[in-house]
This record gives C-alpha cells, structure tokens and sequence, in this order.
C-alpha cells in the first residue's frame, strides 16, 4: 500500500476529523463528541490526527475529511 505524506492532505476548504468508530460522532475540542461536523475538533493535516487519536484512550476511530462545499466525507483511515 502507497504511503501519502500527512501534509499532502491538508486544505483550508476540508476540515480534518477524528469520528468514533461505532458512534459516528465526532470529536470536539473539549474531548466530547458531537454529531455536528461544525462542533468537532479541526486538525491541521491527517497524519496529526492520526497521532493524536492514538494517544487518546477513544477506542477505534476514522480519520475522515469533511468538505464544506460539496458536503462530502472522505474516510482517510480506520483503526
């Protein structure tokens, strides 16, 4: 599998999230969860929130990409 640097996916127009595997909710900056892709907790690239979702006792989570502009999501990783 082909390794994509974790800056190359970061963009002002997406907004990069960790979302709860099994609840589908977000993370929030205060370390809730919510179902408003607005509320949760903005990263800066993929490979930051990767590294913080590791850290954090949360259970199985996805990266995922929200573009604003179309509202699409992109799932970027599970684990």
């Amino acid at each position: 599998m082909r390794e994509v640097p974790a800056n190359l996916l970061s963009s002002r127009f997406m907004n990069i999230l960790i979302e709860d595997a099994e609840s589908l909710k977000y993370l929030t900056g205060k370390g809730g969860w919510t179902k408003s892709v607005a509320d949760g907790r903005r990263f800066a690239a993929t490979g930051t929130a990767f590294e913080f979702a590791k850290k954090e006792p949360i259970g199985k989570f996805n990266i995922v990409c929200y573009i604003p502009e179309t509202e699409q999501f992109i799932n970027m990783h599970h684990a």
